[in-house]
């Protein structure tokens, strides 16, 4: 069961962190989120844009805190390590 939790946890972790990416792409530029994916890139930027999407992620923590999931929050900050490292050598 540990084990699933922590697999939810980090699924958790990467659609949090996706969701708040295409947020701030639709919402604060004026590209679709490809094209702004690819601005982003081109400009040198798309770690910046990952780490704002990454902000829900701390929601997503603090949530599953209160709810006592605590394999699932470790899960979700596993998935914050993982783009963290994704980030840097991509």
């Amino acid at each position: 069961m540990n084990k699933r939790d922590l697999l939810i946890g980090f699924a958790i972790g990467i659609l949090a962190s996706i969701l708040g990416s295409f947020l701030f792409v639709s919402f604060f530029t004026d590209f679709d989120f490809m094209s702004g994916i690819e601005s982003m890139k081109s400009e040198g930027k798309l770690g910046k844009l990952i780490t704002l999407g990454s902000i829900l992620d701390l929601v997503a923590f603090g949530i599953l805190l209160k709810m006592n999931k605590e394999m699932m929050a470790r899960g979700v900050v596993l998935a914050v390590i993982a783009i963290a490292i994704i980030t840097l050598f991509a």
